[in-house]
């Protein structure tokens, strides 16, 4: 499966504003959860962003990009913004399509999933004739995740773990849609520790050096001592994030908890 992620605004543009948030913040972050959950956890997945930083990129450079690359699907996220009273989460597709499309069909899901986890109020499916979704060339879906102007919906945004969340609703959806097979993390289960076990605590791991590295700047920016530490394991280079190592796997654990309600919910033990 190709995905094209495209996070809304960027650069010169921040999208909606409020709260103390802009749009543009938002949705890359989203974005960046989203890309690692699928490239970690599913088998068979390309994705392409329009944008991996704060970057300006036209409307037209995101579909013709999308398009010359011959995606499966068009993902672009953003967050709503209207009168204080406003919130919820809705999403679009072209309003030239029917509600019997294949389009319309990976709403659906998307939408479905997306809920269950977003903790927003359902404003329903809609359409609509938005550039990204009428000039991509293949199935499309923008999704608006809450309203920046609400003070409910602002202050979740606010909070890291819930953007994991949103990324993981999207997650669910495609993998639902593309059929996406799991894949099962080496890393994952680390084996019985012995005396002299060092107990290494790994924010996430990847196949790709870019990705590690921007979860590096994302550790860092929230206190966390990060680095990439690169491994092979069945014949497959994988780049690890480490964020501390210890004699005490009590303390492993602290720190793995530590991470994860920082909202690194992909982190876990490697005892070597």
């Amino acid at each position: 499966m190709k995905l094209y992620l495209d996070p809304g605004h960027g650069g010169n543009d921040p999208g909606a504003q409020g709260h103390g948030l802009n749009e543009k913040d938002i949705t890359l972050d989203i974005a960046l959860k989203l890309r690692a959950i699928l490239e970690n956890d599913y088998k068979n997945v390309s994705v392409k962003m329009s944008r991996t930083s704060d970057t300006t990129k036209s409307l037209n450079q995101r579909t013709s990009e999308a398009n010359h690359w011959g995606a499966d699907y068009f993902l672009s996220i953003h967050i709503n913004s209207a009168d204080r009273s406003a919130e919820g989460y809705e999403d679009y597709i072209y309003s030239g399509l029917s509600s019997s499309s294949t389009t319309a069909k990976y709403q659906n899901i998307i939408h479905a999933e997306v809920l269950k986890v977003n903790e927003l109020r359902n404003r329903g499916t809609k359409k609509a004739d938005f550039h990204v979704l009428r000039e991509s060339a293949m199935p499309a879906i923008l999704t608006e995740n809450g309203f920046i102007t609400n003070a409910h919906d602002a202050s979740l945004m606010k909070e890291t773990s819930w953007r994991h969340k949103v990324a993981q609703g999207h997650a669910n959806g495609l993998a639902k849609i593309f059929n996406l097979k799991r894949k099962q993390n080496p890393d994952s289960n680390p084996p019985n520790p012995s005396p002299g076990t060092l107990f290494k605590v790994i924010a996430a791991s990847f196949k790709s050096r870019e990705n590690a590295n921007e979860l590096t700047t994302a550790l860092h920016a929230k206190g966390f001592e990060a680095f990439v530490n690169t491994t092979t394991i069945s014949g497959e280079t994988w780049y690890r994030v480490q964020a501390g190592a210890f004699a005490n796997r009590e303390n492993a654990e602290d720190r793995l908890d530590q991470l994860k309600k920082a909202g690194f919910q992909d982190a876990f033990l490697a005892a070597e």
